[in-house]
């Protein structure tokens, strides 16, 4: 559809796609915060009142930032993968493609409800963890912004994974078995500069470290790599990600058959 921008038509799904995130509050909320506050005791208060501080930091906090990062991850991924599926499983995705909405009012319309989710539940979590360690934002404006940007770009991955994904099983597919572990081996419990040279080099191969060493820089004005690294990664991803969304409208993949 060419004209101007259907903002009555985005607001709508956009809308649906909230009030279904409300309907399932305690999945949605309650869950991950009270899987994060476990995080906390095992980790904050039994492990790390043992560990030495990593990099001046407290390792209770040092592990803030990485737990963010894993349920952004998680949550995006799921969150925009189950919107865009459940109205293919259904048939509803034929009324949604020919009603007067363009692919890209789509794409706004269920990746902005997938994101708000995202950066909502990321927001409780650095409050739950302000109950558990003492938390000081360097960079604040960088905090956000990082926080968006990732929730964004995994949103739009999980647009992507809903569109390829043949059954439920496969929704579940990459983020068990790829993203979970990438962002267990990425950083998000230790620094990468306590590994080993030859692991520190494998390591950064892990584009999930780019992500998370430059949200924890928004903390505490520290990284293991470059933050212009961290946003040329986090940028590179969102760039590749929208052009698989676009060469899936155009030529329909899985959507029209």
């Amino acid at each position: 559809m060419s004209g101007a921008f259907n903002r009555f038509s985005v607001w709508a799904i956009y809308r649906f796609e909230m009030a279904r995130f409300l309907r399932t509050i305690g999945q949605s909320i309650v869950a991950p915060v009270i899987t994060t506050s476990l995080y906390f005791v095992v980790f904050g208060a039994a492990i790390g009142s043992r560990m030495q501080d990593v990099n001046g930091v407290a390792y209770g906090a040092f592990i803030v930032p990485g737990l963010i990062m894993l349920s952004l991850f998680t949550q995006s991924l799921s969150n925009a993968s189950f919107g865009i599926y459940f109205p293919r499983f259904t048939g509803t995705i034929y009324e949604i493609l020919s009603a007067p909405v363009s692919s890209f009012e789509l794409v706004v319309a269920y990746v902005g409800a997938a994101a708000s989710k995202s950066i909502i539940l990321g927001l409780v979590i650095l409050l739950t963890a302000a109950f558990f360690v003492p938390l000081h934002i360097a960079h604040p404006v960088w905090m956000v912004a990082f926080l968006v940007l990732t929730a964004v770009t995994f949103s739009l991955f999980g647009f992507i994974i809903g569109i390829w994904a043949k059954g439920f099983e496969q929704l579940q597919l990459i983020p068990m078995l790829v993203i979970t572990p990438l962002t267990f081996l990425g950083g998000a419990f230790y620094s990468i500069d306590m590994l080993p040279p030859l692991w520190r080099t494998v390591t950064l191969f892990n584009p999930v470290v780019y992500l998370i060493d430059g949200f924890r820089w928004s903390f505490f004005d520290s990284a293991d790599v470059g933050v212009g690294w961290s946003l040329a990664a986090s940028s590179g991803f969102l760039l590749l990600c929208m052009a698989v969304v676009t060469w899936m409208f155009r030529t329909g993949y899985r959507l029209k058959n």
